[in-house]
């Protein structure tokens, strides 16, 4: 039977999320994979200690997938990972056929969706739900209080400019100004995403403090083709980081 350097699960999923920030100052930084479509990408990931996979559910991402093929994916590292189904402004029929087929434990709302669907959301498939939100300035971090009753969890993404990435709601490559994140001060955890690589996901972590971080494009060599030593450099950059003592970074902005 496969097994995962994934000793660190245990604390980003306890039975409640409280234990991430409780925890967070002797944790190491827990991993999503995002966009995963093929078996080795997804052993690259569990083999490295990858806490979260996740998959896409948005026909205009190079990274999507039907909801069979994913749970072919997922199916031999259940309880080993997080399964993350990723929807954007998903209506109920696709949540139940994601819900029914794949059986995720997250459903990560990357989309438009307001507090009160992403707490309909959560009722409906009876899961816990991860909330995305787009950040180009502070305004943008403070929406967040809006949904801390109804999201287990906030995704902060950037926010591309016209012209900028792939023009998708994630996966975009394009980072945002991580000093928008400090002090921040959540009711729920949060998960940090939008231009990590393995080169720069170590500032990003000692910069924010961020106990997840997420990634996608920053682990291929194409949209929607995963590397599968960029995937574990990854990991390795994300979780050593997180073992060390956050600090103040010398990046005043990132572009």
């Amino acid at each position: 039977m496969r097994t995962s350097d994934n000793g660190s699960q245990s604390l980003i999923w306890p039975d409640s999320f409280q234990g991430i920030c409780d925890n967070r100052a002797a944790m190491t930084t827990a991993v999503k994979i995002c966009g995963l479509k093929t078996p080795g990408a997804v052993a690259a990931a569990v083999d490295a200690g990858a806490a979260y996979l996740g998959f896409v559910f948005y026909p205009r991402s190079p990274r999507s997938l039907s909801v069979e093929d994913a749970e072919r994916l997922a199916a031999p590292y259940r309880g080993m990972a997080r399964i993350v189904a990723l929807t954007v402004d998903a209506d109920d029929t696709l949540i139940d056929e994601i819900n029914e087929t794949l059986a995720p434990d997250i459903f990560q709302l990357h989309g438009s969706e307001t507090p009160d669907r992403v707490a309909g959301i959560k009722q409906h498939a009876a899961k816990r739900v991860m909330k995305a939100l787009r950040v180009s300035a502070p305004e943008d971090v403070a929406r967040a209080s809006a949904y801390a009753e109804a999201a287990d969890l906030i995704l902060f993404d950037a926010k591309p400019k016209n012209g900028e990435g792939l023009g998708l709601p994630g996966g975009n490559g394009i980072p945002f100004d991580w000093q928008l994140l400090h002090g921040l001060d959540l009711a729920v955890p949060y998960m940090l995403s939008g231009g990590l690589t393995p080169e720069n996901v170590a500032e990003a972590v000692r910069l924010t403090g961020a106990p997840i971080v997420d990634v996608s494009s920053g682990v291929e060599d194409a949209p929607g083709e995963k590397n599968t030593d960029k995937i574990r450099a990854f990991i390795h950059a994300a979780r050593a980081a997180g073992e060390a003592p956050v600090k103040e970074s010398t990046v005043e902005h990132i572009d």
